[in-house]
């Protein structure tokens, strides 16, 4: 009996190995920012690939600024909502608030983009490094409810080093949201300040989603 149990055992495993997948949203050594389209709000941050550490990642670095850059995918959130990228500040925006419109500056921020059928229904999963809300809470954008802001990091005690992440997108939105989530439509970072006209500058490493861990 037991050999048939481990049979079924083995083919199950095999199965779900077989099934995972997982998906580069970003190849940042190979391809740099190709494929990667800038979206300004207000003046442009600076971003371009660097060398760090034996491996090439993207440098931003904001001044007054805020703008971003996307990456377009069509991707369904119950299949694939493992999404993993690693990233490192120089500093918090030490002006930062993030319930307030003068406050709404992150050093690093990667968004999920969920596409509504109207613009208004789109809905977007803010990931930050929070300047000063706690770990792991999150808030309303200060500017939509359509946008929730989620402390993956946060304060300045881990500045300056690499950190690596991971997120059930799917949870996530159902926690934030309070129902089923569309289509992923884009992924994006953006390192801003120009709420508070600060300076700010961060490293995001590569991105990927999976369907499993």
């Amino acid at each position: 009996m037991w050999q048939f149990s481990l049979i079924i055992f083995i083919i199950t495993s095999f199965n779900s190995a077989a099934m995972a997948e997982e998906l580069q949203i970003s190849r940042f050594a190979a391809e740099g920012l190709s494929g990667w389209q800038s979206k300004v709000f207000k003046g442009k941050t600076d971003y371009h690939p660097i060398q760090d550490n034996g491996r090439i990642v993207i440098q931003a670095h904001s001044k007054g600024t805020a703008s971003g850059l996307v990456k377009k995918v069509k991707l369904d959130p119950v299949r694939y909502h493992y999404l993993r990228w690693s990233w490192k500040i120089a500093h918090i925006v030490e002006k930062g608030d993030e319930t307030t419109k003068a406050g709404d500056d992150y050093a690093a921020r990667v968004y999920v983009i969920f596409p509504g059928r109207f613009f208004w229904q789109t809905k977007a999963i803010n990931y930050i490094w929070a300047n000063w809300l706690p770990k792991d809470k999150a808030v309303p954008n200060a500017y939509t409810s359509n946008a929730m802001m989620l402390a993956v990091e946060s304060g300045p005690k881990l500045a300056g080093q690499w950190l690596s992440e991971e997120r059930d997108i799917l949870a996530d939105y159902r926690r934030l949201f309070g129902e089923e989530p569309h289509e992923i439509g884009a992924i994006a970072i953006m390192t801003d300040t120009d709420n508070t006209g600060s300076d700010a500058t961060a490293w995001y490493g590569d991105i990927s989603i999976s369907t499993d861990r």
